[in-house]
């Protein structure tokens, strides 16, 4: 196992490694750029190095500056949590020829999913079902208005290059489709440098399942569940739960095999996520795989009672799987909300500015808070207004909405917009009382 870790990241998912990394006792190198000097992450590592400027281009996403960060302070792998390189080829490559261990999948199976379109070849070859659609290379805007009438409609313009809702446009008639295209080709161009697209048949009544998966370097892969993540805004996720309500014990299994194979196609190594879309019939199909950890990787975590990043760094560090799937064991219900710093009277448009003052929901067993803010930091302009995730765990769906509705009760921000339930002190008073712990 690794002796010291250089967690190239930031915010709520640095400091949710560093406390894995301590627990299984190695040492943590923060970076922090010069927004972040009074980050929490840095008072939970055991260094910190200083990276450049806050804009991400110029410090977390310098992989000049963290390669040397990461020799200078004797770091032997690179945990790159998600967002900024975390699915950067290029920098898995580059902390390999450095000597590092870049704690993901290896460069080329990063590449293999880098392209949604080749994605979906390399699916259709595994026996992975693909939403109908075209993913090819020819991109004539003739070409690809030929295959939207092949296609039919509604159909969902994406860029092959994209993430987070950039670069998509839904199409309901062959007549919008030309200024779809291109306001898609122009959005795509200026988030990722590639306006190539790919084209899918809509399936407007369809579920978002993903099925969280772990492969090592032995050829071993399983499937740790599944979770829902429909709930959206602008094809961003709000809220996840796992496992997903009303499947049928048949699809589980069915889905998370699909999503092995898929991660077995391009000899994959470490945690990924298989994205499916799920239609009411029992069908379902590949939509992407994130070659990372995600997001909402709590949810799984409380159902299985696993530390997924601890997973994450015995991989890395070249031992074999620590389950076989028959003794994974999923009890119970978990749902995780994000609670962002925006605007709801501005279409929940980003909104920077200091917290003044917070006061989170207790946790405990069955309600857990990963957070990388703490009262009287700001929310700046250079990174993703995330401020927190709350997670719960019941032993039931209901009982495990009724728990997150208490604690997001519980909830007080002040000084910023956010999506929980808001208290602004007027000048010169007293903040009242935080509501007693939710007494489940």
């Amino acid at each position: 196992m690794f002796t010291k870790l250089l967690v190239a990241n930031r915010g709520e998912i640095a400091c949710r490694i560093i406390r894995t990394a301590h627990r299984l006792g190695i040492a943590c190198v923060a970076v922090y750029s010069d927004a972040d000097r009074n980050a929490r992450h840095l008072a939970l590592a055991d260094e910190a190095w200083h990276l450049g400027p806050a804009p991400a281009t110029q410090s977390y996403l310098n992989q000049h500056r963290l390669l040397a960060i990461a020799r200078a302070s004797g770091a032997q792998a690179v945990p790159p949590g998600y967002g900024f390189l975390s699915e950067n080829a290029d920098f898995a490559r580059a902390c390999t020829a450095a000597g590092l261990v870049f704690v993901g999948p290896p460069a080329e199976a990063i590449a293999a999913m880098g392209s949604k379109s080749a994605a979906k070849a390399l699916m259709e070859t595994a026996g992975v079902p693909v939403v109908p659609g075209y993913h090819g290379p020819e991109q004539a805007p003739e070409r690809l208005r030929q295959e939207a009438g092949r296609c039919g409609f509604p159909l969902l313009l994406k860029a092959v290059a994209g993430g987070g809702g950039k670069g998509m446009r839904i199409v309901n008639h062959l007549a919008e489709f030309d200024e779809a295209l291109a306001a898609a080709r122009r959005e795509a161009r200026a988030a990722f440098g590639d306006d190539a697209m790919l084209l899918e048949r809509y399936l407007p009544r369809s579920r978002h399942v993903e099925v969280q998966v772990f492969c090592d370097q032995f050829g071993q892969g399983l499937y740790l569940a599944e979770r829902d993540c429909s709930v959206q805004r602008r094809h961003q996720k709000v809220l996840e739960e796992a496992p997903a309500p009303n499947l049928a014990p048949e699809t589980r299994v069915a889905m998370g095999e699909a999503a092995v194979r898929a991660a077995q196609a391009i000899d994959y190594q470490g945690a990924g996520t298989v994205e499916f879309l799920y239609q009411e019939d029992g069908r379902f199909y590949f939509m992407e795989m994130n070659t990372r950890l995600q997001v909402e990787h709590p949810v799984t975590e409380l159902i299985t009672g696993l530390d997924l990043v601890e997973w994450q760094l015995r991989v890395a560090a070249g031992e074999p799987l620590p389950l076989t799937q028959e003794q994974v064991i999923v009890r119970g219900h978990a749902v995780e909300a994000r609670v962002y710093a925006e605007d709801a009277d501005q279409g929940f448009l980003p909104a920077a500015g200091p917290l003044h003052y917070l006061r989170e929901p207790a946790t405990g067993p069955q309600v857990r808070l990963d957070t990388g803010v703490r009262e009287g930091d700001e929310v700046g302009i250079h990174y993703d207004p995330l401020v927190a995730k709350l997670i719960v765990w019941d032993h039931s769906r209901e009982l495990a909405l009724h728990r997150l509705a208490r604690a997001l009760a519980q909830y007080r921000i002040g000084g910023g917009r956010g999506n929980p339930r808001l208290f602004h002190p007027p000048a010169g008073a007293a903040p009242p009382a935080p509501p007693p712990a939710s007494p489940f």
